[in-house]
């Protein structure tokens, strides 16, 4: 197995987090009025007729016109035909760099050949599920059990949110305790429990909206990279039935957007083990991107639990599943398994670990390793995010550019640098309006990156692949440093 890490040179995370302090307190920069003008009129109006045709009939049967929360691009979500390597192509024939990568999941490049012939080959003879036992089901888990430590047992499931929801259920099980807690900031899917002080630490309920008030009565969040937070809320919780568990991203809240400090995921095990409570590593965005062995070989951590998705199916359907130590995966025994020692968590999915999903996600990890696409992945992240630097640099802008090996970070605006100190509930309203501000002027910087033809997640996040080459990302850097130059304070 290949040992080697994405992430080349640990991040100074006191440092950013200045930066994006200093980022926040400064006017917004963005996109020229003028600008985003002529890129409404002269690239969306008239180079993407087809992609605003189609999504104008789409609104009148899908809610806001697309399926996926990563769809929605401004001034309307663009279509796409054709996903290779580290391109894509729309409706209109369009091409552009694509930094987005399905949101994650593709480190080798969109539909590789040696994946995509494998499937072709299931589909030819098997069929996408069955319903029943398939050898891939064990190729994969072996797979991954034999590149990360910790993970002894796996089981497949249909998706990183269900993963996220199984490992509560099993936490509690074996700990007999109540109460989750988790990093503020973090998204662990949108189970209702599990949708609490999402995207802005400190937001507690009130992202969660449609989720009774009630459902939060055992969950608790904790500000990242602050130790002494979290133990507040351990010792706490030592009064009120327990903490079964602690969620956390290695990386940090929001795929690293908030970066922490190298030793901080080895603090919070401590914790953890003082206060009985498992650890659970969620490595949906991390596992086999920072690693093969996941970003908890980086660290040197032992997570009790580890959650995956994205990658475990190799960008096809059904990507998720719940790995870990032998004691805790017991309780996740599937079917007529029986043990009347062992109560078994509810969990079920028809459509996980199908045929399609294990042999996508086998190949995948099998050329990932082959590949050393992790290492070649993080380099290309490395060189991006140089040359992001290097551009602000050139036009004297406050944004911060970061990386954790192909995660890259462009923060313009630092929409999610905020947080909600409920100590000062005079504050929020002004946290939720600049939140608000900003999050439209994300949106500005998108449609500018997009036009240039640059697809990125939310104009803030990217990720590389080990498709891309120096050669290319010096390439997308020029396009950056088109969208750059139109740059200028935003008008009161």
């Amino acid at each position: 197995m290949d040992t080697r890490y994405a992430i080349s040179k640990y991040h100074d995370a006191g440092a950013i987090t200045k930066q994006l302090d200093e980022l926040i307190s400064k006017p917004i920069y963005t996109i020229k009025p003028e600008a985003l003008a002529d890129y409404e009129e002269n690239y969306y109006a008239k180079r993407c007729q087809k992609s605003k045709a189609m999504i104008d009939e789409a609104r009148t049967i899908i809610p806001g016109g697309v399926q996926h929360n990563l769809a929605f691009n401004y001034p309307f979500p663009l279509v796409f035909t054709k996903a290779q390597g580290m391109k894509l192509y729309d409706i209109d024939g369009n091409e552009y760099f694509d930094f987005l990568q399905a949101g994650g999941p593709t480190v080798l490049g969109s539909n590789p050949v040696e994946v995509r012939e494998k499937v072709i080959d299931l589909l030819n003879t098997c069929g996408p599920s069955t319903g029943l036992f398939h050898e891939f089901e064990y190729k994969l888990a072996k797979k991954i059990s034999d590149s990360i430590e910790t993970v002894q047992m796996f089981r497949m499931l249909g998706s990183g949110t269900e993963a996220c929801m199984a490992a509560v259920r099993v936490a509690r099980l074996a700990t007999k305790n109540k109460n989750i807690v988790k990093m503020g900031g973090a998204y662990h899917g949108w189970s209702d429990q599990l949708g609490y002080g999402i995207r802005v630490p400190g937001s507690k309920f009130t992202q969660a909206n449609g989720v009774p008030l009630y459902i939060f009565r055992h969950t608790q969040e904790f500000f990242p990279n602050d130790l002494d937070s979290l133990e507040k809320v351990l010792r706490i919780n030592q009064f009120r039935g327990g903490t079964a568990a602690v969620f956390i991203e290695p990386v940090g809240p929001e795929s690293g957007t908030r970066p922490l400090d190298f030793d901080f995921n080895k603090g919070v095990e401590r914790l953890c083990r003082k206060y009985g409570a498992l650890l659970i590593f969620d490595e949906v965005v991390t596992g086999f991107r920072i690693g093969m062995a996941g970003a908890q070989g980086y660290y040197g951590v032992s997570p009790d639990l580890t959650i995956f998705g994205k990658v475990v199916a190799g960008g096809y359907p059904g990507a998720g599943g719940l790995g870990g130590k032998r004691e805790y995966m017991k309780y996740l025994g599937a079917g007529l398994d029986g043990n009347a020692k062992v109560k078994k968590a509810l969990i079920g999915g028809t459509l996980a670990a199908t045929p399609i999903s294990c042999v996508a996600g086998y190949y995948t990890l099998e050329e990932i390793d082959k590949q050393n696409a992790c290492q070649k992945a993080g380099q290309m992240g490395d060189r991006l995010t140089a040359g992001l630097q290097k551009i602000i640099k050139k036009y004297n802008l406050p944004f911060v550019a970061f990386n954790q090996g192909s995660i890259c970070h462009l923060e313009t605006v630092g929409t999610m640098h905020f947080s909600i100190n409920w100590h000062k509930l005079w504050t929020i309203p002004g946290v939720l309006s600049a939140t608000s501000e900003r999050k439209k002027e994300m949106e500005h910087m998108g449609a500018a990156y997009m036009a240039e033809g640059l697809v990125t997640l939310a104009g803030s996040r990217l990720y590389t692949s080990a498709a891309y080459t120096p050669e290319l990302i010096d390439e997308a850097l020029s396009r950056f440093d088109r969208v750059f130059s139109k740059i200028a304070i935003k008008a009161e």
